[in-house]
């Protein structure tokens, strides 16, 4: 069955890149996967590949910056699929690009709403019912800009860091609770998302360096292998096995059972 066989998975901005390759991840070790985001037809065409494997998949168009949408499709997803376990928070938007003195301040603050509002109002309407059965398990896919200031990107680099402090809270709130919370940098890949963020007038103007970096990878098969290395570090917090490092943020070199060790470590000389 796999080693999430029984378990219920959430995954938002599943209908392709970082998203899709985790939730084909998750559903080939077993779980049922609910899809969402906000074009079915991409969702549909992921649902069709997993069930093909023989897996489960659930596809759920949905705003994840609107609650109501939010809640509606975990109302559907549990009632087809059971009571989710996992919830990965995967949708993100890189922009927008320049000064914060020329970006259109609502574009900046709809911004946030995809990196902040969404995981809070995801983990509002799951963590309830994780805490009430004692376990469950959230993974939100952050960003490397996390930890860097990067001039003509507040946008992106404000939204994950306050992505990965709304986890550390999270995770203080939860703890004795059965309930782990992390925060994930998923590498570096030629997504649709760096397809437009190359093509972005503002981004050429402001990020020269970065375009060309993505311009490279376009065309460099390599530059995809940190889509199934994403989607293992997914499956490995979902395991249980890394429980202890809740409330962290990971990177993909960093050495989840060397981290665990030094927990250990540091706890057992208290």
């Amino acid at each position: 069955m796999g080693i999430l066989g029984g378990q219920v998975a959430l995954v938002s901005g599943a209908g392709r890149g970082f998203g899709r390759a985790i939730a084909e991840r998750l559903a080939g070790e077993g779980a049922r996967v609910a899809l969402l985001a906000r074009s079915l037809e991409q969702l549909e065409e992921v649902a069709g590949t997993i069930r093909a494997s023989g897996g489960e998949a659930l596809p759920l168009a949905c705003d994840v910056t609107d609650r109501a949408s939010i809640e509606a499709a975990v109302e559907a997803a549990q009632e087809g699929l059971g009571r989710i376990d996992l919830l990965v928070n995967n949708a993100g938007v890189p922009g927008p690009f320049g000064p914060i003195w020329e970006v259109d301040p609502d574009e900046w603050w709809r911004a946030q709403e995809i990196h902040i509002r969404a995981p809070m109002l995801f983990m509002h309407a799951l963590l309830p019912g994780m805490v009430a059965r004692g376990r469950g398990r959230v993974v939100c896919v952050s960003a490397i800009a996390s930890r860097m200031v990067a001039p003509n990107l507040s946008a992106y680099c404000t939204g994950k860091i306050a992505q990965n402090r709304v986890v550390a809270e999270a995770a203080a709130e939860l703890a004795g609770t059965g309930v782990s919370v992390f925060a994930i940098d998923p590498g570096f890949v030629f997504t649709q998302l760096a397809r437009e963020t190359m093509e972005s007038p503002e981004a050429q103007k402001y990020l020269g360096g970065m375009v060309d970096r993505l311009r490279a990878a376009s065309g460099d098969p390599a530059a995809q292998t940190d889509l199934a290395r994403c989607a293992q570090r997914v499956l490995d917090l979902a395991s249980g096995r890394y429980d202890a490092l809740s409330g962290n943020y990971y990177e993909l070199p960093d050495d989840l059972d060397a981290e665990l060790e030094k927990k250990n470590s540091t706890e057992d000389a208290r």
